[in-house]
């Protein structure tokens, strides 16, 4: 017999506990990281993010399986996009915010989402925590649950527990064994080996340093410039910076092993900087800032970088974001990405569910297309869709 239990701070759950259940690869999902965004703001009633996590226990109150989830009064930060679900619901009359959604906030990263460690009956957990979600959607009558950025084959258990499969697309790399970053060239058409290495002579010969600093090892003037950056970006863009100064720096101390800085500098000062999450196999790309335009720098910060750091750690993947077709050209390959969704109103899920029929075959499509623009030679890696 289990037990689904909901609580609005992850502090509730003992940290240890919660980290025996995550995925190492996973550094987005670790206690650490979803407790900074609570403690310091990032998440809450100020940016529609209010906590909500499923802890599933036995009856002897041991914790089995754990996901973070979040009333949501917004779609923003999710990446998966529902906007024009929820201008259905409101041109009915029907309010589609609150909804449920489980996901590491404002990440836009696959792993797993119903966290079970190596448990011999993590299924029949995964199964159980699954069930209890849609009880919970139920019971606080929202209008939807969402599973966002989901492993394949937890969307295959949520899809048979009654859930709608969506895909996506994002572009990834994968290390098909290189030892140097000149072997993953050499895996390239000319044309694109030509390119990448021209990019990276336009900062060489522009005079720029790239220095890549582990978090902790980065100082608190390096914190405070990167994130003047990361807010810049989003500043330029029209978009909200949801992840304060003192976030970085909390995760900085408790994680930092897991955090990668890149910074770039023009003579003694930082003009540039890219943030990622390292996890036991793969390298996460997140945020990016520059004080002014550098040619080809942001590839040289965000991708090349990455790929070198990957290369020379042995990782085996590097998921540098969402979107941007222009990270094919750079070794990049359309990966499909998953998502899983319930909807109370039986009228309107038969409504999505017939959309998600077209999306699915628009996105099968467009996979084909982007992969048949590989940048790779016929010896390359093949794309991991």
């Amino acid at each position: 017999m289990y037990k689904l239990t909901t609580h609005s701070r992850i502090a509730d759950i003992p940290a240890d506990a919660w980290n025996r259940l995550a995925d190492p690869d996973t550094p987005f999902l670790r206690h650490e990281f979803l407790a900074a965004m609570e403690t310091h703001g990032c998440v809450g009633e100020r940016f529609g993010w209010i906590p909500n996590h499923l802890a599933l226990r036995d009856a002897d109150e041991r914790l089995l399986a754990v996901a973070p989830a979040y009333l949501k009064f917004n779609s923003y930060g999710e990446f998966v996009f529902d906007w024009s679900w929820a201008d259905a619901y409101r041109r009915n009359g029907r309010e589609y915010y609150p909804k449920l959604v489980i996901a590491s906030p404002y990440t836009p990263a696959t792993g797993p989402r119903i966290l079970t460690g190596r448990a011999s009956l993590g299924a029949d957990y995964a199964r159980a925590l699954i069930q209890g979600s849609v009880q919970v959607a139920q019971r606080l009558e929202v209008s939807s649950l969402h599973w966002l950025f989901t492993t394949e084959q937890e969307t295959d258990q949520l899809q048979s527990q009654g859930l709608m499969r969506r895909v996506g697309c994002q572009f990834h790399w994968r290390n098909d064994g290189y030892d140097s970053f000149e072997a993953f060239l050499n895996a390239l058409s000319s044309a694109k080996r030509k390119m990448i290495k021209r990019e990276r002579r336009r900062v060489t010969d522009s005079g720029l340093r790239i220095r890549r600093v582990r978090g902790d090892l980065v100082s608190e003037a390096e914190w405070a410039l990167f994130h003047q950056l990361y807010c810049d970006t989003f500043d330029k863009r029209g978009g909200l910076p949801t992840l304060n100064l003192p976030f970085f720096q909390d995760i900085a101390t408790t994680m930092g092993e897991q955090l990668l800085l890149v910074l770039a500098y023009d003579g003694a000062e930082i003009v540039a900087a890219a943030f990622d999450l390292i996890g036991q196999h793969s390298l996460y790309g997140r945020h990016w800032g520059c004080v002014r335009d550098y040619h080809s720098l942001h590839f040289e910060a965000c991708y090349y970088q990455g790929l070198e750091y990957c290369i020379e750690h042995g990782l085996e993947r590097f998921e540098p974001g969402a979107q941007g077709e222009h990270k094919l050209s750079r070794g990049f390959l359309p990966t499909r990405t998953w998502s899983a969704h319930w909807l109370a109103d039986p009228d309107f899920g038969a409504a999505v569910a017939k959309f998600l029929v077209a999306e699915t075959q628009g996105m099968d499509d467009y996979i084909a297309t982007m992969q048949g623009h590989s940048p790779y030679r016929v010896s390359g890696p093949s794309e991991s869709i």
